[in-house]
């Protein structure tokens, strides 16, 4: 989690390591609601950055829940190190280092900066990249202790970032691609240790502070989209593969897609495009009942991915007759030929080529918001493109029945994304944590 918002958030300061940023009332209200939030889930310990504005939020949020365990702060979970900046406003970087401004707004990872050192002087260094090292010395301190547990981190956007991009595999120059609101939630879980895979269950949660969905960025130019994956079919709920043979949503899924719609209702869609297979494209005629002038486009693009043989047949009995290759989907996705089906570079190629023609029939004259509403490899294969992962990475993102991810374009639709939230499930009312089927695609 970041921290509530800060005096400095309130006054466009950078903060950095500067300890002078104290938590606002409006700050300690939202530390508040998200330990509410949290409440029902048991730690096994609570990880703050020492700076006071982190520091506070944990405790706020630790007095919300039942037999916390103590707070440990520890300096590897301190902010990203700005030297030269700190206690600066936006404003005044941007005049008084036009240069550096631009690269960190647009090439974070090439910023280099001085800083003091021991002995008196100053030497260079590149602080996102440094925030990286700190990030991976952090997950390699506590993964080890907490095997099978659920601990609790509370710091700051940029550190927030690099455990993400870290624990991710995120190459460095898409530090700016996950966003993080103040006091919003993110969810990781790890199946080892770091190097051994991560999955982004959901990231930059909002809806515990009255926000279903981030808020743009001010000076937003670009489309919004809303990414979402069809409602649940009987298919998932067995863990039988479906891929390309058109199952129905069950009433599960039409519930999931009714929840989902009282969700979106309030948004204002301006198009929406959907796999023309039976499960999405209901999904989204029901997420449209609200917005009735709005309408619905297919892109066969957009279909799941083809698993040929392995189509129609429950998990158990792939096993049974594929077990070397199953397993190998497992662990190695990128590197299976699905029986008289397609591999992952196949769906990466026409998912990628989908979503560029989106982009190129959007509006640039006004930021406008589209639904894409498609299935769990093509969401997977699309989050990873705009991640700047490849297919190894596909199991690094999860995609509930009737999640919604928000991809933001800030800067325009020729630019890079922002990831503003990936996976809600809060609509379904189980709390912060994705309950929908684990099933097969």
């Amino acid at each position: 989690m970041r921290h509530g918002l800060s005096t400095y958030n309130l006054q466009r300061r950078v903060q950095g390591h500067c300890d002078e940023s104290t938590l606002s009332d409006e700050g300690r209200k939202t530390a508040r609601q998200a330990g509410k939030a949290l409440q029902g889930l048991q730690f096994d310990a609570v990880y703050s950055s020492p700076l006071q504005r982190a520091r506070e939020t944990a405790e706020l949020i630790c007095a919300q829940l039942e037999a916390p365990p103590s707070i440990e702060c520890t300096d590897l979970l301190k902010e990203i190190n700005l030297a030269e900046w700190e206690g600066m406003t936006f404003a005044e970087v941007e005049e008084r280092f036009p240069e550096g401004f631009r690269t960190w707004r647009d090439r974070p990872h090439e910023l280099q900066m001085q800083r003091p050192t021991e002995t008196g002087g100053t030497e260079s260094f590149y602080p996102v990249l440094d925030l990286r090292e700190q990030a991976q010395q952090f997950w390699d301190m506590v993964l080890p202790q907490h095997g099978g547990k659920t601990i609790l981190v509370v710091a700051h956007s940029g550190i927030n970032r690099s455990l993400i991009s870290v624990a991710a595999d995120f190459p460095p120059d898409h530090y700016n691609t996950i966003h993080q609101t103040n006091c919003a939630i993110n969810v990781l879980n790890f199946p080892g240790q770091l190097g051994e895979g991560v999955q982004l269950e959901s990231v930059n949660l909002t809806s515990h502070l009255g926000m279903p969905l981030p808020k743009t960025r001010e000076g937003h130019k670009g489309p919004r989209i809303l990414l979402v994956r069809h409602g649940e079919t009987d298919w998932n709920r067995d863990k039988r593969f479906q891929g390309q043979i058109d199952v129905p949503l069950n009433d599960s899924g039409r519930a999931q897609s009714e929840k989902a719609a009282t969700f979106l209702k309030d948004v204002a869609i301006d198009a929406a495009i959907t796999s023309p297979m039976l499960r999405p494209k209901e999904t989204a005629e029901i997420i449209l009942k609200h917005h009735p002038a709005v309408k619905l486009e297919t892109e066969p693009l957009l279909m799941e991915i083809a698993h040929g043989l392995w189509e129609g047949k429950l998990e158990a009995e792939i096993e049974a007759e594929y077990a070397e290759t199953l397993n190998q989907w497992k662990l190695t996705p990128e590197k299976v030929q699905m029986p008289e089906g397609e591999n992952l570079q196949q769906v990466w190629d026409r998912a990628i080529a989908a979503w560029e023609k989106i982009l190129a029939n959007a509006e640039t004259e006004r930021p406008t918001t589209i639904l894409v509403v498609a299935h769990d490899a093509i969401n997977k294969a699309l989050l990873c493109y705009l991640t700047g992962l490849e297919p190894q990475h596909f199991w690094t993102f999860k995609q509930g029945n009737g999640a919604v991810s928000v991809i933001d374009y800030p800067k325009g639709r020729d630019r890079r994304p922002m990831i503003q939230a990936l996976n809600i499930t809060t609509h379904f009312g189980t709390g912060v944590l994705d309950k929908t089927a684990a099933g097969a695609l």
